[in-house]
């Protein structure tokens, strides 16, 4: 059943984007949904039952999830478990193959990167691309305030603004490091092809930078 038009605030279509990803590996309860999004997603940490059945509701009414109540003892509620139909399946692709400038933006390119297990190697690159040239021209606006400004700043400001300098050269090195990794993957597939030292385990989202 198609959903209403409405507007769609973009944490909302990223949310929906995640459960779509989540839900990818197969049918899981709400509570369980909910556990693999916070631990996916950085962002989604302090991830609600408030901002999550929405998600869900409009993702049933839209056809790309469906879900099965699940018989429980008398009285009590039903469990209800959410699985991706056909067209949901279809729609998470067309979602991952996207690479245009919104992939680039800081929340977005958090929840991309946290699904480029299921991405192509070219968007996977045309993406850390954009990331990067996105951080370079935001890091070159910033040196040019600070070169201009630097006079006028208390100390207080003027070492947030290093420290804001400093975030974004540290992510853009590691993004060049995913990019060189990305690259030589493509000339040399296998198990080998990324670096546990390029790709450290423990990290599943880059470096926060907010202007």
């Amino acid at each position: 059943m198609a959903k209403s038009e409405r507007p769609q605030s973009r944490r909302a279509a990223l949310l929906e984007f995640a459960i779509l990803g989540v839900l990818h590996d197969g049918a899981l309860h709400g509570y369980e949904l909910r556990k693999r999004l916070t631990t996916a997603l950085g962002i989604f940490r302090a991830l609600s039952y408030g901002s999550l059945y929405p998600a869900l509701r409009s993702l049933v009414e839209s056809g790309h999830i469906s879900e099965t109540p699940e018989p429980t003892a008398s009285g009590k509620r039903p469990r209800i478990t959410y699985q991706l139909t056909a067209e949901g399946k279809e729609h998470f692709q067309d979602l991952v193959a996207a690479s245009g400038p919104d992939a680039w933006d800081d929340d977005d390119f958090d929840v991309r990167l946290a699904f480029f297990s299921r991405t192509e190697r070219e968007v996977r690159l045309r993406i850390l691309e954009g990331r990067r040239s996105r951080l370079e021209e935001r890091l070159a606006r910033v040196r040019e305030v600070s070169a201009r400004n630097r006079e006028r700043m208390d100390a207080y400001t003027l070492a947030l603004q290093q420290h804001g300098e400093e975030r974004a050269e540290r992510e853009v090195r590691w993004l060049e490091e995913l990019i060189r990794a990305e690259r030589r993957a493509a000339l040399d597939p296998g198990p080998a092809a990324y670096d546990l030292d390029v790709l450290p385990p423990t990290r599943t989202t880059p470096p926060q930078n907010k202007e």
